[in-house]
C-alpha cells in the first residue's frame, strides 16, 4: 500500500462493568489488522478513566511479535485530545472504539470524537444512546413497527416498587427477565420466579442503572444477524445461540464457553429472509451505522419473530457472534476490520459537507 498509513487508534479496558470484555475485544482486532495498511495505537482506558498508551504492544506489533490474549491498560499515560485528534501525526486518524457498556457505547466517547471531527467507527451519539438504553430502545422499535416481547419499566425514584412487581406479574406473567437499561454482556440480568425474586432482582439491576426493563420470559430460539453499512445496511447469514445454562449469561459468554453457536442458524430460507429485513428495519429505525448485531427470540409456532436487542459495539473476537456471521457469509476477519473503517472514513465525510449555517 503506497502512501502514508492510517493511524488507527484502538480505544478499549473503559470504566463500565464490561472493562475486561473491552481488553479481550482489542487484543484479537490488534493481531487481525492489517499491519502493512495501519498505524495501530491501542490505548487502554483504565478503570479510574486514566488514558494508557500500551507501548509494550505498539513493540510487539512493529516488531511482528504475538500479543497476549487480553490487553491490558497500561503503559504511557497520554491525553486522551491529543491521542484522538493526532497532535504531532502526519498521518490521517481514524477511532475504533471497542469500549462495551456505559462510557463507550452510549453515545459518550462518540460525541467526544464529533466535537473535535475525528472519523470513528460504529454508530453515532443517537445510535449509540437509543441502542444502549433497552427502555428507549423498546420505545423507538415499538413507534417503527418491529415486533418485541412485552415489557415493564421500572425508574428509581420515580416508580413505586412494589407498584411495578405487581404490574409485571399480572401484565407478563411469570418467571420475567430482569435487566439495567443500560448495561451489556448479560450484566445484572436476573431471572426472577416470584414476586420476591423479582424485587430483588430490581435491586440487583439497580446497581448499574437507574432504569430497568422487566421483560417475559420467551420460550424461543435466540437468534441474531450482523448487519453491516449505513444507508443500504447489509445483512448476514443468520446465527442461532444455544445456551449452555438457564440463559445466555456473563459466565456462558466470556467463562465457560458452554453455549454453542450454530451458524448460520437452522431455519427456513423464508424466515432467513424475514429477519434479515427485520434486522435491517431496526438498524435504520435505532439510527444505528457502520456495525450492530440485533438479536431475536424466534417463537416457530407462536408470534415468530421477536425483536430482542440492539448490540451497536458487539463483542469481536475471532469467537464472537458478529465476525463468524460475516466469516460465514463470505466476509475474514481482516477484512471486515477494513471495510468498517472505510464505512466511518465514508460517514466522516459525508457529516462533514452538512451545512453548519444558514
Amino acid at each position: 500500500m503506497s502512501g502514508p498509513l492510517l493511524r488507527l487508534v484502538v480505544l478499549f479496558g473503559g470504566v463500565s462493568a464490561e472493562h475486561d470484555v473491552s481488553c479481550v475485544t482489542a487484543a484479537h482486532v490488534l493481531a487481525a489488522a492489517d499491519r502493512a495498511k495501519y498505524d495501530l495505537v491501542p490505548i487502554g482506558i483504565a478503570k479510574d478513566g486514566t488514558w494508557l498508551r500500551n507501548d509494550k504492544a505498539i513493540a510487539a506489533l512493529v516488531e511482528g511479535g504475538d500479543l497476549p490474549d487480553s490487553l491490558e491498560p497500561a503503559g504511557t499515560v497520554v491525553d486522551p485530545l491529543a491521542v484522538i485528534r493526532g497532535d504531532g501525526q502526519p498521518n490521517p486518524t481514524v477511532v475504533l472504539p471497542l469500549l462495551h457498556g456505559p462510557h463507550g457505547e452510549d453515545g459518550t466517547i462518540q460525541g467526544l470524537l464529533e466535537l473535535f471531527g475525528v472519523p470513528y467507527v460504529g454508530s453515532g451519539v443517537l445510535g449509540s444512546a437509543l441502542c444502549m438504553d433497552k427502555a428507549a430502545a423498546k420505545i423507538v422499535a415499538q413507534q417503527a413497527g418491529i415486533p418485541q416481547c412485552r415489557w415493564v419499566e421500572f425508574r428509581d425514584g420515580i416508580d413505586d416498587s412494589e407498584t411495578v412487581v405487581a404490574r409485571a406479574v399480572e401484565q407478563l406473567g411469570l418467571p420475567v427477565f430482569v435487566k439495567p437499561a443500560n448495561m451489556g454482556s448479560s450484566v445484572g440480568i436476573t431471572k426472577a420466579h416470584d414476586a420476591a425474586e423479582l424485587d430483588r432482582a430490581i435491586d440487583i439491576a439497580l446497581r448499574y442503572d437507574d432504569v430497568v426493563v422487566i421483560e417475559e420470559a420467551v420460550v424461543g430460539r435466540e437468534i441474531e444477524v450482523a448487519v453491516l453499512g449505513t444507508t443500504s445496511p447489509e445483512t448476514s447469514v443468520p446465527g442461532e445461540i444455544l445456551p449452555g445454562s438457564d440463559f445466555y449469561d456473563y459466565e456462558d459468554k466470556y467463562v465457560t464457553g458452554a453455549a454453542r453457536l450454530v451458524i448460520p442458524a437452522g431455519i427456513p430460507d423464508a424466515a432467513t429472509v424475514e429477519v434479515q429485513e427485520l434486522a435491517a428495519r431496526a438498524f435504520a429505525a435505532l439510527r444505528c451505522s457502520g456495525l450492530a448485531r440485533v438479536d431475536f427470540f424466534y417463537e416457530e409456532e407462536g408470534r415468530g419473530w421477536l425483536l430482542n436487542e440492539v448490540n451497536t459495539i458487539p463483542g469481536f473476537t475471532p469467537g464472537s457472534m458478529y465476525p463468524k456471521m460475516w466469516e460465514a457469509t463470505g466476509l475474514p476477519y481482516a477484512d471486515l476490520i477494513d471495510r468498517l473503517v472505510t464505512l466511518a472514513l465514508e460517514t466522516h465525510r459525508r457529516r462533514a459537507g452538512f451545512a453548519t449555517d444558514h
